[in-house]
């Protein structure tokens, strides 16, 4: 059954003690995107040079394709800062595209051959040539379509002043370091065990283009004239096994106990050699197809459904940063594009995360087992493809719960850090973000996957037509308001300085490539 359990007296401290601090949480949004052409395919096009440097703009970076710009919102304390950043930068990368427009989907449009996928370009430095091979290896191992797959990361954290009080609180005798990232370890736990409700609430990609499968859809895809293949039941088809997968990982387990064991995990899938790997090579008459041939080039290439993050310094790896200064932040990784909303992410699904994250940590963790994330895995992948099905069951502790059950036990317990938050920030938009995902528990028709659904159904269009239509509406969208003079000189000057430190950085390499990879995976 599930059963969570808010700790109530972990939440009256915090309205008594650190009220203010929930006025201050720190949130940060990486938006990903498709550019395409006017007929709907993947645009081959170089990243603009109005755009800056892939490498080294802070706003405006590209993921694993020349086409899959990547938009990064500064930290901000404040509710709404996020979008307000989000929109600013939308509203000028629209201005130097051309005929192209964003595909508003997480999965692609009509896709050609995986060779047509162009891998992003970071110049000549050795930073730079390690971010492209690393992508090309991605292409080797897992094929280039899966990359073009987009997303939204949400990057959350408490402000500084909270963690002294609530260790405090909790009367842990840790040094702040470890008790903090202990917190968050805490709280990924027992995201995962919840964190199927993302999908089956903002899943938005029930449906995808025939060209994607290649022919090949799995057996709960339905085929239709229209050229889509949908899901009837699904909600998330880009966390599913014909999105983000690799089967590799299936020879390692991450779990979240303690930082040691899981920094210790990822750094030994890192240099655990891969059979398969192996024989695809590293570098191949003269060019490398892939840093390394092991489970995992770096870090990055563990598909997590959150992560624990620490904010890196130059030529650090990510384990390195997480075991020297600890866990800083969490970055929610489970959310689909919002096709409805013209910058990718709503307003009411950052207060439901808010909600959602503070109740993961303000609840008794318990450690992970292999058999939990067994379980846990189990539910998120029945929710991924079947999550809208009448009386679809759930697994807690080895019984069967019906999800609508589930769902509305969680809410039920998270309603007082909705009031809480509502009564903090002097609004009443986290208990409305509350309310409306009660209301998709209730009718799975009202979700996401629900009504985009229905919308492509409707439109007669197939998949790829009705998004392609809305893809240029809400690049219309952003183009009828015109940017700020201010915003406009800001981002043009970011993109001008990002030009030159990147021309700085490739000036000022001493080492070879060769030099470089081996004292970055120095252990």
């Amino acid at each position: 059954m599930f059963e969570p359990k808010l700790n109530r007296s972990a939440l009256s401290f915090i309205e008594s003690e650190a009220a203010d601090c929930l006025t201050k949480i720190n949130r940060g949004v990486e938006k990903e995107s498709l550019r395409v052409t006017a007929d709907g395919y993947l645009s081959k096009k170089s990243h603009p040079t109005e755009w800056g440097s892939a490498l080294t703009n802070k706003y405006i970076t590209t993921d694993y394709s020349e086409a899959l710009p990547e938009l990064i919102t500064p930290v901000t304390q404040e509710r709404l800062g996020p979008r307000k950043w989000l929109d600013e930068i939308h509203r000028y990368i629209t201005q130097y595209m051309d005929d192209e427009v964003l595909w508003v989907g997480s999965m692609p449009c009509i896709m050609t051959k995986e060779e047509d996928v162009p891998l992003a370009d970071y110049g000549t430095s050795n930073v730079g040539m390690m971010k492209h091979i690393y992508r090309r290896g991605l292409g080797y191992r897992y094929g280039r379509y899966m990359q073009t797959i987009a997303g939204v990361h949400y990057n959350f954290s408490l402000p500084e002043e909270f963690w002294p009080k609530y260790r405090e609180f909790c009367g842990s005798e840790e040094g702040l370091q470890d008790f903090i990232s202990n917190q968050y370890l805490g709280l990924i736990r027992n995201y995962l065990r919840y964190c199927w409700l993302l999908p089956y609430l903002f899943g938005a990609s029930p449906a995808i283009c025939k060209s994607f499968t290649k022919g090949e859809g799995g057996a709960f895809l339905t085929e239709e004239a229209d050229g889509t293949m949908y899901g009837d039941y699904a909600t998330s088809l880009r966390m599913s096994d014909l999105g983000y997968q690799n089967n590799a990982q299936s020879k390692f387990s991450i779990r979240h106990n303690n930082l040691e064991e899981y920094t210790a995990e990822l750094e030994r899938a890192i240099r655990t050699p891969d059979q398969f790997y192996q024989e695809l090579g590293v570098k191949v008459d003269g060019e490398y197809r892939q840093l390394n041939a092991n489970l995992l080039q770096i870090e990055n290439e563990y598909y997590a459904k959150i992560r624990p993050k620490r904010t890196i310094n130059s030529g650090e790896r990510p384990t390195q940063a997480l075991n020297r200064r600890g866990v800083e932040y969490v970055e929610v990784r489970s959310l689909d594009l919002n096709p409805f909303d013209p910058l990718g992410i709503s307003q009411a699904q950052i207060d439901f995360l808010d909600v959602f994250i503070l109740f993961c940590l303000l609840q008794e963790s318990k450690e992970q087992s292999d058999r939990e994330n067994a379980e846990n895995d189990e539910n998120f992948r029945r929710v991924v493809y079947y999550g809208r099905k009448p009386e679809l069951n759930l697994l807690r502790n080895n019984r069967s719960l019906p999800l609508k059950d589930a769902s509305l036990q969680i809410f039920e317990e998270m309603r007082p850090v909705a009031v809480l938050l509502d009564k903090c920030n002097h609004t009443r938009a986290y208990t409305k973000a509350l309310s409306e995902a009660i209301e998709m528990a209730n009718d799975p028709s009202k979700t996401f996957s629900g009504l985009y659904y229905d919308d492509i159904k409707r439109s007669g269009q197939g998949y790829f037509g009705y998004t392609m239509g809305l893809s240029v509406k809400t690049q219309q969208e952003l183009l009828s308001k015109a940017v700020e003079p201010r915003t406009q000189e800001m981002f043009a000057r970011e993109a001008e300085k990002s030009i030159l430190e990147q021309q700085v950085i490739e000036d000022s390499e001493t080492l070879s490539f060769e030099e470089y990879l081996e004292q970055y995976f120095a252990e």
